[in-house]
């Protein structure tokens, strides 16, 4: 097993978010690795845990990458972080971007979670976990 791709994997899906225009559009291009200290837009995304595991063969040094990205809202209601979701699942599932390191095999979507957070539960979260399989070549 080798973690070694997993900043390249991240890399990655922060890329392909980024400069997917329905997520762009929607998200207002509020797309964090890190979410800033201060005042957050009302609307964002975020890329968050990541759990690894080993994926070798006989051939290749490998991982499966299970990792979260959230889309948070404070807009009353779920209908914009589910239509914002959407968008990123679109982006991501069976997306296929180079990676600095290593080879993307496939990335799929596996689940996803709504819920309210925050003071009086103002606050909506989806947790969006995708798997991706990576081989380092």
């Amino acid at each position: 097993m080798s973690y070694g791709v997993s900043a390249a994997l991240q890399a990655a899906v922060y890329q392909q978010l980024s400069t997917d225009a329905d997520v762009a559009a929607l998200s207002g291009g509020a797309i964090y690795d890190a979410v800033p200290a201060g005042v957050v837009p009302q609307t964002y995304v975020t890329l968050g845990p990541e759990d690894v595991r080993a994926a070798s063969d006989r051939s290749d040094e490998g991982a499966v990458h299970r990792f979260t990205v959230s889309v948070v809202s404070e807009a009353a209601g779920f209908g914009a972080a589910k239509t914002l979701a959407g968008a990123v699942c679109d982006a991501l599932e069976n997306a296929s971007p180079a990676l600095d390191r290593g080879r993307l095999v496939g990335l799929w979507f596996e689940r996803a979670r709504a819920r309210r957070t925050g003071t009086g539960g103002a606050i909506r979260q989806i947790d969006l976990r995708f798997r991706a399989r990576v081989e380092d070549d």
